[in-house]
């Protein structure tokens, strides 16, 4: 996989597809194999797909100093930059959401429009995951157990349905996180930095197209955050997905890709 210099990271990533550039953002402890093939195709009949890994991930730079999410949009910006991209259509998820939202407040020239998955925007009414969810991941973390922590991972980023009905996405999943394991001093500098994560006062200022996408059945980030940004930016779609978790481009790639479709033709 190709490595490219922003100019303050180097980061390993991928283009694939025909069209506009969309640029995806990947969320905490994920990499950008975690897209996942099916939703990936899905995307690539209608745009130039760019994935990349965040520092400290895979064959991007190792983490040094304190990792951030306005540090991690900047290392969008760059990427953009060293592409040669003046602006992209952008999807962030998770995490991703939250550098996401970083971007489009400090350069909002580079993105045509923003997609928001799965995300939260910190301030009042604002919540992450539940004590007993993180738990449940820390417990998986800390075992030595790498096929466990796997396994717990998968079970709260999906829904009940889908994971009894899925094995075989599972199988999917197994095989990414046991081959492209992220470290878990790099979870937890991403888990501190969400944590930190607050652009509760400033999203008002956002005058660009934005969809708000989350699943009603969310252990990670509770949907009720989904309405707290749709009410905060302006102009905002909100699509609430029932019956799906966390993970729900995995659980309805061709629902989810054509959310991203549709909405980048708002923006020609």
């Amino acid at each position: 996989m190709p490595v490219i210099d922003t100019g303050e990271v180097k980061l390993a990533y991928e283009r694939s597809g025909s069209g506009p550039p969309l640029l995806l953002i990947m969320g905490m402890s994920g990499t950008f194999s975690h897209w996942a093939e099916p939703f990936l195709d899905e995307l690539r009949a209608s745009f130039e797909v760019i994935v990349y890994d965040h520092r400290g991930v895979g064959q991007s730079s190792p983490l040094q100093g304190e990792l951030t999410i306005a540090g991690l949009a900047q290392d969008a910006v760059g990427l953009l930059g060293a592409l040669d991209l003046d602006s992209a259509h952008v999807l962030g998820i998770s995490m991703g959401g939250m550098v996401a939202q970083e971007l489009a407040l400090a350069r909002p020239e580079r993105i045509r429009t923003l997609a928001l998955g799965c995300t939260y925007c910190g301030g009042p009414g604002s919540s992450l995951a539940s004590p007993e969810v993180i738990q449940r991941l820390a417990a998986g973390m800390s075992s030595g157990d790498r096929a466990l922590a796997v396994r717990t991972a998968w079970e709260v980023n999906v829904s009940p349905a889908f994971d009894a009905a899925h094995p075989d996405a599972f199988e999917t999943f197994r095989a990414i996180g046991m081959t492209r394991a992220v470290a878990v001093p790099v979870i937890m500098a991403q888990m501190q930095a969400c944590a930190a994560h607050d652009t509760s006062a400033r999203l008002p200022q956002l005058q660009l197209p934005t969809l708000v996408a989350h699943g009603t059945l969310d252990l990670m980030i509770p949907v009720a955050n989904a309405a707290i940004i749709h009410r905060l930016i302006p102009g905002s779609q909100l699509e609430i997905l029932d019956g799906l978790g966390h993970l729900f481009f995995w659980e309805q790639p061709q629902r989810a890709a054509a959310l991203v479709r549709d909405h980048a033709a708002v923006g020609v």
